[in-house]
């Protein structure tokens, strides 16, 4: 199951990106999907197994333009998670 992490800000976004990636998860920068209905455009991308070590990267940053992670669904993108 693919996991994206919403950011209202693409420099975050970005640095968020180079953060899990030095932790080791596997990710990529993405389109923001339009269900998210928030966000700078892109998002960072990731296998659903790796969640619980990209949450920590996440609170060791306490970044406040992160929106929250959505996951894909039966009927398209929806929240997982928000903060």
């Amino acid at each position: 199951m693919t996991i994206l992490a919403v950011f209202r800000s693409r420099a975050h976004t970005l640095d968020f990106l180079n953060a899990i990636k030095a932790a080791g998860i596997p990710a990529q920068a993405v389109s923001t999907p339009r269900e998210a209905g928030v966000g700078c455009g892109i998002s960072v991308r990731f296998d659903a197994r790796f969640l619980p070590r990209a949450k920590t990267v996440l609170a060791a940053r306490r970044d406040p333009s992160f929106a929250g992670f959505l996951r894909a669904g039966p009927g398209g993108w929806f929240f997982y998670d928000r903060p």
